[in-house]
């Protein structure tokens, strides 16, 4: 398994259309084979802060997700909301 999590800042002015994207990506993500979460959550210290933690079952499918008509279409609206690059990371899990 995958995890990917993506550290948002969004404009203030653009936060209701950037929750609007993301909740049409989200629900489009699970319905994807391989897609095990996709979860959207808002920082309790900075409202216009959002951390999306997807789980993936393997490469193969976030490769999949990244083709998507949904991911290519949305993604670049969700940029546009941004005050700054996105902090993105991956992680496997550890068997320990």
């Amino acid at each position: 398994m995958i995890t990917i999590i993506s550290n948002n800042i969004i404009q203030e002015q653009k936060q209701q259309t950037f929750l609007s994207i993301v909740k049409k990506m989200a629900e489009e993500s699970r319905k994807e084979k391989g897609c095990i979460s996709y979860t959207i959550h808002q920082n309790t210290q900075n409202s216009l802060h959002y951390c999306i933690i997807e789980q993936w079952e393997d490469e193969n499918a976030i490769s999949y997700h990244n083709n998507t008509e949904h991911f290519k279409t949305l993604v670049p609206q969700i940029r546009e909301c941004r005050t700054e690059q996105k902090q993105i990371n991956h992680f496997r899990i550890m068997n320990i």
